[in-house]
């Protein structure tokens, strides 16, 4: 028998898949296929996003899975809706009771930076209120792949990457490294606990696993893993429906999820540009944005972002009262592109989080409904804490959490952390256009952003703005101020140069490098002859990822 080969994707030019009943995007094409089944099934969006991110919780548990978080938009033909699926942390999680554990600040990874999962929770609340199948048939094609999926080669550099973090002989190896060795390219894996828990989902529902048996095994878990996480904040935990905020770009709607999610730092960044003059609509292209000066002003206005999420961003309960307004006004919008240099770096210094483990996925139907849902676990494999016996890897999102009680993301009881996450849905004349959304940690703002330029600014179709390579602003580390300036090497020339000599220290990413995130995004495509038609779709999956579009 052959080994399969590692292969990276070759450039050329990148293509929508087209259909007429539905649409499915993500980051693994086993996972689009579990959502276009419910499709098929007679299923509508938000059915195929639960199966979709089910599915993607077993072949992608290194990004997403039962213990991570989720956000939504969720579009039901006539009006947007908002649905916060972040979990808080625990009753006994103040300041000096980490003091106390011997933290002088909250880690990456570890017990103390679990908080409660709230993606299962969001699952069952967006299924109650517009779900059309039976909840048990979501979870069929997650089951069936916990059973046995091939090893891929995203999953195997995950697992190899994790191995060097958390070991080869604990909770986490025994579940995703059990045979003490690297997975074997196209190797059957097989994560049987992780199926069992997935059933008794399927069987009893969400409940179970907030105030049910899964939740007491949970609890006890995470207690004896010294976390500060009870059944009782299990239990408490609730998500909410929320109001979508929006900016105007150019003419089109840009949406997102309020805070405690960094669309209101997406938002932001979009507001900037729009008081900037935009490059030439010949200067996007399968290469990019050709003109330096907008790389480098989106660079630089991407750091302002990220100041105002340091300073601001928070739980919205904790928040001061009109800060959000502020992030979105234009006005602030015009004052802080007036801050920006289009010559050279000004540099604003921000702590950023580094990395992340996510996943995003958009669902269309041909009724006219739409979901743009991310779910994460933050780091890859998350806090590295993985019980053994429900399969369950659990998020490290408290890792954003400071010890410094004036800090606005102070950790406290029962609190909802900031987080790296960002939805999309762009709208023209009050109607979708593209669902959107990335994953990457600090990279999602900025992807949203290069994104949205490139369908409005660029004309681009959303295959050519998924592919094209993008510019970041990075950190060294994790809390780190966002000091370096990284291109992909498909940049023409020019670019690299032109941020060099506006004092840039450039990097150069390795091509279709998954480090630089993963977009997907879904066109609704509107016959301009017959506007109040039914549309079709265009979909596009990013090469950097295991992802094919799933359309119908």
């Amino acid at each position: 028998m052959t080994e399969a080969v590692d292969h990276q994707p070759a450039l050329a030019p990148a293509r929508p898949a087209y259909g007429t009943r539905g649409a499915v995007v993500g980051p693994h094409h086993l996972a689009t296929q579990a959502g276009l089944a419910m499709l098929r099934a007679g299923g509508n969006a938000v059915d195929a996003a639960i199966a979709t991110n089910a599915a993607l919780a077993v072949v992608s548990a290194h990004s997403c899975g039962l213990g991570g978080d989720a956000f939504w938009l969720i579009w039901d033909g006539g009006r947007l809706h908002g649905l916060n699926g972040s979990g808080r942390s625990g009753a006994g999680a103040t300041i000096e009771a980490a003091r106390s554990a011997g933290l002088e600040e909250i880690p990456l990874r570890g017990p103390w930076t679990v908080t409660v999962p709230g993606a299962v929770r969001s699952w069952g609340d967006a299924h109650s209120r517009f779900g059309r199948l039976p909840w048990a048939d979501l979870f069929r094609p997650a089951i069936e792949l916990a059973e046995a999926f091939p090893a891929s080669p995203g999953w195997r550099r995950a697992v190899e990457r994790a191995a060097k973090l958390f070991g080869t002989d604990g909770d986490w190896a025994r579940t995703f490294r059990p045979h003490d060795r690297a997975w074997r390219a196209g190797e059957r894996v097989s994560l049987p606990r992780l199926a069992q828990t997935l059933r008794r989902l399927a069987a009893d529902g969400p409940d179970d696993y907030y105030a049910g048996n899964l939740a007491a095994r949970h609890a006890s878990y995470l207690g004896e893993r010294g976390a500060p996480l009870t059944g009782a904040d299990l239990a408490a935990h609730h998500s909410d429906w929320t109001e979508p905020i929006a900016v105007d770009y150019r003419g089109a709607r840009a949406t997102s999820h309020a805070p405690n999610s960094s669309g209101a730092v997406a938002l932001e960044l979009l507001t900037i540009l729009a008081a900037l003059e935009p490059p030439p609509h010949d200067a996007f292209d399968g290469r990019g944005c050709h003109d330096p000066r907008w790389v480098h002003l989106g660079l630089e206005a991407a750091r302002l972002a990220f100041a105002d999420r340091d300073a601001f961003l928070t739980d919205p309960e904790a928040m001061a009262p009109g800060t959000l307004e502020r992030m979105l006004d234009p006005a602030y919008g015009v004052q802080q592109a007036a801050r920006l240099d289009p010559t050279r770096v000004v540099g604003t210094p921000a702590y950023v989080p580094a990395g992340g483990g996510t996943v995003y996925l958009a669902t269309a139907d041909a009724e006219g409904m739409a979901v743009s849902l991310i779910e994460s676990n933050y780091a890859g494999f998350g806090s590295g804490l993985v019980d053994p016996e429900t399969g369950v890897g659990f998020q490290n999102r408290g890792a954003f959490f400071r010890l410094d009680p004036g800090h606005p993301n102070a950790l406290a009881p029962r609190k909802r952390t900031m987080h790296t996450l960002a939805p999309g849905m762009l709208f023209r004349e009050g109607r979708p256009w593209v669902v959107h959304g990335a994953m990457g940690g600090e990279l999602q703002p900025q992807i949203f952003a290069q994104l949205v330029s490139a369908l409005v600014d660029g004309g681009s179709d959303v295959a050519t703005a998924v592919a094209a390579p993008r510019w970041a602003a990075e950190v060294v580390r994790h809390a780190g101020p966002a000091t370096r300036t990284v291109l992909e090497p498909r940049f023409v020339l020019e670019v690299a140069a032109g941020l060099r000599a506006r004092g840039h220290r450039v990097e150069s990413a390795a091509p279709f490098d998954s480090a630089m995130g993963h977009a997907h995004a879904i066109e609704l495509v509107r016959d301009a002859a017959a506007p109040e038609a039914a549309p079709t779709f265009a979909a596009a999956t990013d090469p950097r990822s295991e992802g094919a579009p799933a359309v119908w």
